[in-house]
C-alpha cells in the first residue's frame, strides 16, 4: 500500500514537472500529423531511451521541440536528448545550439569527431560526397548512442524528403525505395522519423514563426572542400514543386500512394503472392 501510495506522489511530481517545462509553441495541425504518425508507426512508446540528431537546421530543431511536446502530453513517459556531430572542421561552432537546448531544458552533447579529416583520405577530388557525409554523420550517431545505452534515434526526414528519395533511387538507381518510419539497424538500435508524414514547408513555418536560428549548407563539410554539388535532390525538388504547382493534390496522391502497395502489378515475380504459376 505504501508503496502503490509512493509511485503515485512520484507519477503527480512528475506530470507537474512536464506539464511546467518550458515549451515553444506549436501549431495543433503539426502537432496532429505527428501524433497521427506516432500511434500509426508505434515510434515512441513507454521507457523508451532517444537520442535525437541536432544538426540545427529546421527539420531537426523542430524535431526536439515537437519530442517536448510528446514528452508534456503524451500517456506514457520516455527519456530523450540532443546530439550534434562535430566533424572536426576549422571554426567550427555549436555553442548557440547548447544554449538553445539549455533554455528549454533539452539535454545536448556535442559529439566530437575527426570525419572532416578522415574524409581527406577516403574521398576522390571532384566527386560528390554529401552522401559520404551523412553516412559518417549517422555512424557517429550510433555509436553515441550505443555507448550511451539509447534504444532509438530520432531523425528529423519529413514526407517531402521521402517522397524526393522515392524519385531519386527510382530515376538514378533503378529502384522503389523510400524512408521507413521506423527500422531496426544492424547495430540493434532502432531508427525512427517522427516527421515523416510533415510537409517541409509546415517545419519551415514553425521555424520562422518562432524566429529560430539555424543553421544551412555552409556547416557541411562539402563546402570546403573541392567537388561538385549535388544535383539530383535540387532537380528532384524543383521536378516536383512543379508537379504540385499544376495538381495541388499530388503530395495527398503520394502519401495516398505509398500506403496502398500492389506488390503483384510489378515485375518482380518474388514479391507476387500467386499459386497458378
Amino acid at each position: 500500500m505504501l508503496t502503490l501510495q509512493w509511485e503515485q506522489m512520484n507519477n503527480e511530481e512528475d506530470n507537474q514537472r512536464r506539464s511546467k517545462a518550458k515549451t515553444i509553441p506549436m501549431s495543433k495541425k503539426l502537432l496532429k500529423v505527428i501524433g497521427k504518425t506516432n500511434a500509426e508507426f508505434k515510434l515512441i512508446g513507454e521507457g523508451d531511451k532517444i537520442l535525437v540528431g541536432l544538426s540545427g537546421g529546421k527539420d531537426s530543431l523542430s524535431l526536439i521541440h515537437a519530442m517536448k511536446h510528446i514528452q508534456r502530453h503524451a500517456p506514457f513517459r520516455f527519456e530523450f536528448e540532443a546530439c550534434t556531430v562535430k566533424y572536426g572542421m576549422p571554426d567550427e561552432h555549436y555553442e548557440f545550439l547548447t544554449k538553445h537546448c539549455e533554455e528549454y531544458e533539452i539535454k545536448h552533447t556535442v559529439y566530437d569527431t575527426n570525419i572532416f579529416d578522415v574524409s581527406q583520405d577516403t574521398i576522390r577530388e571532384n566527386s560528390s560526397f554529401c552522401s559520404y557525409f551523412s553516412r559518417m554523420r549517422r555512424g557517429a550517431l550510433y555509436s553515441f548512442a550505443e555507448e550511451h545505452g539509447f534504444n532509438k534515434l530520432a531523425l528529423g526526414h519529413h514526407f517531402d524528403d521521402t517522397v524526393e528519395s522515392f524519385f531519386m533511387n527510382m530515376f538514378y538507381n533503378g529502384s522503389m525505395r523510400a524512408l521507413a518510419p521506423i527500422y531496426k539497424t544492424s547495430r540493434g538500435v532502432h531508427l525512427i522519423r517522427p516527421l515523416i508524414q510533415v510537409r517541409e514547408r509546415q517545419l519551415r513555418d514553425f521555424a520562422t514563426e518562432n524566429n529560430l536560428q539555424i543553421i544551412g549548407d555552409e556547416a557541411c563539410p562539402a563546402m570546403m572542400k573541392d567537388v561538385k554539388m549535388p544535383h539530383a535532390r535540387a532537380s528532384t525538388k524543383t521536378w516536383l514543386a512543379e508537379i504540385e504547382e499544376k495538381n495541388k493534390d499530388a503530395f495527398k496522391m503520394f502519401k495516398a500512394s505509398f500506403k496502398h502497395i500492389h506488390d503483384d502489378t510489378f515485375l518482380d515475380p518474388e514479391r507476387w503472392d500467386r499459386d497458378d504459376i
